[in-house]
């Protein structure tokens, strides 16, 4: 197991450190579980309304909007599910010592997309060609 790595509280990864060193790598697991915690707490809190909200209303047009009101709650719940567990494979990345470096390249993640965007898997440059890519093949 390996120690823990002191991070002090104001602490910001910077280009000219070593990249994906031991403090850069707590700072973005610190990062990814307090956002997990953070989707969880919601979760929480959106199953706790959704069971209160589970009423008869007598109202067709009350009833309409709770309706969608429900669609749109479980909507967001599944956005926070999959957003939780693409949070869960970064964990597993800086486990495994991937983290921080491109899929499709190799190369490393810019440290200002990865403070941004903490599950990115590529390269801004790379992430851009696939949605490209995504929209030329689309089957619209």
């Amino acid at each position: 197991m390996k120690a823990e790595v002191f991070l002090p509280d104001d602490y910001r990864p910077a280009e000219d450190e070593p990249f994906m060193n031991d403090r850069q790598l707590e700072y973005f697991r610190r990062k990814l579980l307090a956002w997990k915690s953070e989707l969880l707490e919601q979760s929480a809190e959106t199953l706790e309304g959704l069971a209160e909200s589970a009423r008869n209303v007598p109202d067709i047009a009350d009833r309409a909007s709770e309706e969608t009101d429900r669609a749109l709650e479980l909507r967001t719940r599944d956005r926070q599910r999959k957003l939780v567990s693409k949070i869960d494979a970064a964990l597993r990345r800086i486990d495994n010592g991937e983290y921080g470096y491109c899929e499709k390249t190799g190369e490393p993640i810019s440290l200002k997309r990865l403070d941004a965007r903490p599950i990115a898997t590529m390269t801004l440059e790379a992430q851009e060609k696939h949605e490209r890519r995504e929209r030329v093949h689309r089957d619209d």
